[in-house]
């Protein structure tokens, strides 16, 4: 079974630390289950796989209906999260921290909780989601947005054009914000 720690910063973010086991081959353990997340009507429906150099940065995006499952495959990564959610206990809290493929710990992101993450070297990112790809529940908000303070350890990421050109938090029309 695997060590399911809730984020101290914000609530419904979920960190899977895996058991491992081990022998003169190798080692072996669960990426996932279902059952971790008990009380949760979701199921993956899709499975992405992001590569990405060192010192890209990818985010912060968020969704309306759609959750995100984490695992670094190779490499490390420093994701930052921000919770969106106007209606939820730890609105506006943010939390920094690294994901690597040596621990293989995951990450449980909800709806309306903004994510992002930063290369520290080339990566692999292997991504579950409870939802089709759809462009119309795909928002961004500027990942260096000093109204959101996300604690990133990096100063001039690479970007996408899209991602550069993220609006910021005050920018972003109420009906695009999380509730």
């Amino acid at each position: 079974m695997a060590d399911i720690r809730e984020s101290l910063f914000i609530s419904g973010v979920q960190w899977i630390a895996p058991r491992w086991y081990e022998d003169s081959r190798g080692r072996f353990c669960e990426s996932f289950r279902l059952e971790w997340f008990p009380g949760r009507a979701w199921g993956a429906v899709q499975c992405n796989r992001s590569e990405s150099n060192e010192n890209v940065l990818r985010g912060l995006h968020y969704h309306f209906h759609q959750v995100d499952y984490w695992q670094v495959l190779t490499g490390c990564i420093e994701v930052g999260l921000i919770d969106l959610r106007s209606q939820s206990p730890t609105y506006m809290r943010q939390e920094v921290r690294r994901l690597s493929a040596e621990s293989a710990t995951g990450l449980f992101i909800p709806e309306g909780v903004a994510h992002g993450f930063y290369s520290l070297q080339a990566t692999t990112l292997l991504y579950l989601v409870d939802q089709y790809y759809d462009a119309t529940d795909e928002f961004g908000v500027q990942w260096n947005d000093p109204d959101l303070g996300v604690a990133w350890n990096c100063i001039q990421p690479v970007l996408s054009d899209r991602d550069a050109n993220n609006p910021r938090w005050t920018d972003i029309p109420l009906a695009q914000r999380p509730v």
